[in-house]
C-alpha cells in the first residue's frame, strides 16, 4: 500500500517504539510486546534513555542513536517531550509516526496548541502521523501489531478505522470471540494529520481489504471526503457508523475528540451521494460487514424465506416488505410444483417457504437447492428454530456445502441448542443473525450497494447563465456589509439564473406603488421592502389579492407603519409591487452553508407545509440530473405532485430544472450562506407547466467572501 506515502506506516521494514518499557502496565511495554508477539518479521529498536535492553531488544537512548534506516516510529512518551522526539525522528529520515499519547486537543486549547505544533513539525520533516490519542495500528497481512490493544485480531479481508481508540480496544475483543477477522486495523486518534480521508484512499487500493468499515464524529474536509469516498465505494463497499448526531452526541463528540458534529442532515445527504451504506449503529455495522464479506452482491432484489417456524417466517416477510430496496421472490411455477413433490403435505410452498416443525438436515437441503436454483430468486434466508426433530449441526453442514452462487443468510434462532450449528455457519464464513430482521436488513444494504454500482455514469448539467450580474449584486451587497440581500435584490440574483419570475417593481411611495400596480396589472401583491426584515408576514409585510388604486394607497400606509413599529431601526425602502400568480402547488428551493460539506440544497412542499410537515429532502451541492430527482421523489408527499386523487400532475421537470440550476448559483457563489425560494408555484404539466419563484431570500457570509 503506497498511497500518500503510507507504506513506511503500514509495511515498515523496521520500527522504533519510543518510550518501550520493561515495565508491565506501561504503553510502551503493551505496544513492544504486542509487535514481538504478533510475528513482526522487521527490525525492532526500543528506544529508552534509562535501558540498555527491554524485553530482549537492545535499547537506544535515541532513535539518532539507530545506525540503521528506521520507517515507523510509535510514540508512547509523554506529550510535552513529543515535539522534541518528532525533530530527531525528522533528522533521522523517518516518514510515518504514530503518536498513541494522549494530551492533546481533547484536553483544551493548550493541547489544541501543543496538536498544531506537533502537525506542523511532522509537515516539515514530510513525517506522515497517526493518532495523535489513538489506540494503535494493526495489519495483519504485514504482521504489524504496533497498539497497546489487548486482544490480536484475526486474519481477514474487513477493514476497520474508527476515531474512538476505546471502541476499537472493545470491538476488536468482542471480533476474536465472534471469529471476525481483519486485513487492517486502525484507530484515528485526533487526526492531526491522518484522516478518514487519507486512510478511504489507502484502503480503496489496499489488496487485502474487501470491506471498509469506520466509525467517526467528524469529517476535516467534506468536499474532499466525498470526493474519495465516491472513488472507494465503486471498487468496495464502505459501511460507516457517524455518531454525534443529537444535541447531547454533538456536545459528547465535542469533549471526546475536540470535534465538532456536523449536521446530521448533511451526512446523511453526502452518504447517499457518494455510496457510502450508514450503520445505525455498532451492531449494525458488523452484520452488513460479514455479509459483504462473507457472500458474493445479490444480482437482483428478490429474497426467499426458508423456515421450519410459520411465525419467525411470517416476521422475515414483513421485514422484506419494509425493506427500502428488497423485495420478496416470487417464487415460480416450476419451484413449487418440484417442492410440492419433495416436501410433506402441509408444507407452505410459496414464499416463506415453510419446510414444517419437523424438517430434518435433508429437507432443508432440497428446500435451499430447489429455492436457490429458481431464476426468480437472487438470494435466501434460511431460518431454523429448535425442535425435536431438527439437526441443527448437520442442517449447517448442509448449508455450508452449498456452492453459494447466490447470497445465503441465515438465522438459527436460540442459545445453547443452536451453538453448535452457529460454530459451523460461522467457520463455513455463512453470516448467521440471532434475528431475522437483522438478516434481512443486511440483505437490503447489499441489494441497494448493488444498484449503486449499477447506476449509469452521468455528468453535471450546467446552463448559461449572467454570472457577471449577480457577481456585481454581490460585490456591491459585501462592499455595503449586507449581510441580507433584500428581496427585490435577490430576485435579480436567481432570475440571472434562469428562474421565472413574477413582474415587480419596487416603489418608495404610495403614489408609486399605485402607478406600478397599474402597469402591472390588477390584481397585486404588496410586500414590505426591507433588508432588515426577514420574515415579512410577521411584521404584516404582505398583502395579496390588492385589486384597486385605493387598496394600494391603503395597503401601503398601512405596511410602512406596521413595519416601522415592529422594527423602528429597519430601513424600510418602500414596497414591492409585485404581479399576482394563482394555480399550481406551492414547493420550496433552498439552500444552507454546512460547515463541513458546503452548500446543502432542500426541496419539500412549500408555503406553510415545510414548517408543518417538514417533509422535505437534502444533497450536497453540486448535484447531479438523478439527484434531483431522488430529492423530488424521496418526499413523503411527492404523489400530491404527481396527481393523487385525480388531481392535475405538475410538471415535475421545471422543478428538476430549478434544483439544478439552484445547485449551480451555489457552487458559482459560495458566499451565499442561505437561499429560500419559497414558494415556487409549479404548473400542471398538461397545461404550459413551468415554475413561477414567487419570493426569494438570500444571505451572505461577508467575512468569507
Amino acid at each position: 500500500m503506497s498511497s500518500d506515502g503510507l507504506d513506511k506506516l503500514f509495511s515498515p521494514r523496521s520500527i522504533a517504539i519510543i518510550g518501550a518499557s520493561q515495565k508491565e502496565g506501561k504503553i510502551g511495554h503493551d505496544v513492544l510486546l504486542n509487535i514481538k508477539e504478533f510475528g513482526y518479521k522487521g527490525r525492532i529498536y526500543p528506544i529508552n534513555p534509562k535501558d540498555t535492553e527491554v524485553m530482549g531488544f537492545k535499547a537506544y537512548p535515541s532513535v539518532l542513536d539507530v545506525k540503521e534506516d528506521i520507517d515507523l516510529a510509535v510514540f508512547a512518551i509523554p506529550a510535552p517531550s513529543v515535539i522534541e522526539v518528532i525533530k530527531e525522528c525528522g533528522k533521522k529520515g523517518i516518514k510515518a509516526a504514530i503518536v498513541i499519547t494522549a494530551g492533546f486537543k481533547e484536553t483544551g486549547p493548550e493541547g489544541r496548541k501543543l496538536e498544531l505544533e506537533l502537525a506542523e513539525t511532522a509537515r516539515s520533516y514530510g513525517i506522515k502521523v497517526l493518532g495523535p490519542n489513538c489506540l494503535g495500528f494493526i495489519d495483519t497481512a504485514s504482521k504489524v501489531n504496533a497498539s497497546f490493544a489487548g486482544v490480536s485480531p484475526l486474519t481477514g479481508d474487513i477493514a476497520f478505522f474508527s476515531q474512538s481508540g476505546a471502541l476499537c480496544a472493545a470491538i476488536l475483543d468482542w471480533a476474536v470471540k465472534e471469529n471476525i477477522g481483519f486485513s487492517k486495523f486502525i484507530s484515528l486518534g485526533n487526526k492531526a494529520d491522518i484522516s478518514e480521508i487519507t486512510l478511504l484512499k489507502a484502503l480503496g487500493d489496499d489488496p487485502d481489504t474487501k470491506v471498509i468499515l469506520g466509525y467517526i464524529e467528524d469529517v476535516k474536509d467534506g468536499s474532499e471526503f466525498m470526493r474519495v469516498a465516491k472513488e472507494v465505494t465503486a471498487k468496495k463497499p464502505v459501511i460507516i457508523c457517524k455518531s454525534g448526531g443529537t444535541k447531547a452526541g454533538a456536545k459528547a463528540a465535542s469533549s471526546h475528540t475536540g470535534s465538532l458534529a456536523g449536521s446530521e442532515v448533511a451526512f446523511d445527504a453526502a452518504f447517499a451521494q457518494t455510496g457510502i451504506i450508514r450503520a445505525a449503529t455498532i451492531e449494525d455495522l458488523f452484520d452488513y460487514a460479514v455479509a459483504f464479506s462473507y457472500q458474493k452482491l445479490p444480482q437482483g432484489v428478490n429474497l426467499a424465506i426458508i423456515t421450519n417456524a410459520g411465525g419467525p417466517g411470517i416476521i422475515a416477510a414483513d421485514a422484506v416488505e419494509r425493506s427500502s430496496d428488497a423485495k420478496v421472490a416470487p417464487i415460480s411455477k416450476e419451484t413449487v410444483d418440484y417442492l410440492r413433490g419433495s416436501l410433506p403435505r402441509g408444507a407452505a410452498l410459496n414464499n416463506p417457504v415453510d419446510v414444517m416443525g419437523d424438517a430434518d438436515d435433508q429437507r432443508y437441503k432440497t428446500a435451499v437447492d430447489a429455492v436457490l436454483k429458481d431464476p426468480n430468486v437472487n438470494g435466501a434466508i434460511v431460518i431454523l428454530t429448535p425442535q425435536s426433530n431438527s439437526r441443527i449441526k448437520e442442517t449447517a453442514e448442509v448449508l455450508a456445502g452449498n456452492k453459494r452462487e447466490k447470497p445465503i443468510f441465515t438465522s438459527f434462532i436460540g442459545g445453547h441448542l443452536v451453538e453448535k450449528g452457529i460454530t459451523v455457519l460461522r467457520d463455513s464464513k455463512i453470516p448467521n443473525y440471532r434475528f431475522p430482521e437483522r438478516a434481512i436488513s443486511s440483505f437490503n444494504v447489499m441489494v441497494k450497494h448493488k444498484k449503486m454500482l449499477d447506476l449509469p455514469k452521468e455528468g453535471f448539467k450546467t446552463f448559461a447563465v449572467n454570472k457577471d450580474k449577480v457577481k456585481k449584486i454581490i460585490d456591491e451587497a459585501v462592499k455595503s456589509g449586507q449581510k441580507e440581500i433584500p428581496e427585490y435584490t435577490a430576485r435579480d440574483i436567481i432570475e440571472s439564473y434562469g428562474f421565472r419570475l413574477p413582474k415587480g417593481v419596487l416603489a418608495k411611495d404610495a403614489a408609486e406603488a399605485q402607478s406600478s400596480a397599474e402597469k402591472i396589472g390588477y390584481p397585486v401583491v404588496m410586500k414590505i421592502a426591507s433588508p432588515d426584515i426577514l420574515h415579512k408576514s410577521d411584521v404584516g409585510g404582505v398583502k395579496v389579492g390588492l385589486k384597486d388604486p385605493r387598496e394600494v394607497e391603503a395597503a401601503f400606509n398601512e405596511m410602512v407603519k406596521k413595519a416601522k413599529a415592529a422594527a423602528p431601526n429597519a430601513g424600510i425602502l418602500g414596497v414591492l409591487i409585485q404581479e399576482m400568480i394563482s394555480g399550481g402547488k406551492e414547493v420550496i428551493l433552498g439552500m444552507m452553508k454546512d460547515p463541513q460539506f458546503g452548500p446543502m440544497l432542500m426541496f419539500g412542499l412549500g408555503g406553510i407545509y415545510v414548517e408543518v410537515l417538514k417533509d422535505v429532502s437534502f444533497r450536497i451541492a453540486p448535484i447531479l440530473p438523478r439527484e434531483a430527482s431522488e430529492m423530488i421523489d424521496s418526499i413523503k408527499s411527492v404523489e400530491l405532485l404527481k396527481g393523487a386523487r385525480g388531481e392535475k400532475p405538475v410538471d415535475i421537470d421545471s422543478i428538476k430544472e430549478g434544483l439544478l440550476r439552484l445547485s449551480q448559483l451555489v457552487v458559482d457563489f459560495p458566499v451565499i450562506k442561505e437561499l429560500d425560494i419559497n414558494p415556487l408555484n409549479v404548473f400542471p404539466a398538461d397545461g404550459k407547466g413551468g415554475c413561477v419563484a414567487i419570493d426569494a431570500r438570500i444571505s451572505i457570509e461577508l467575512e468569507k467572501y
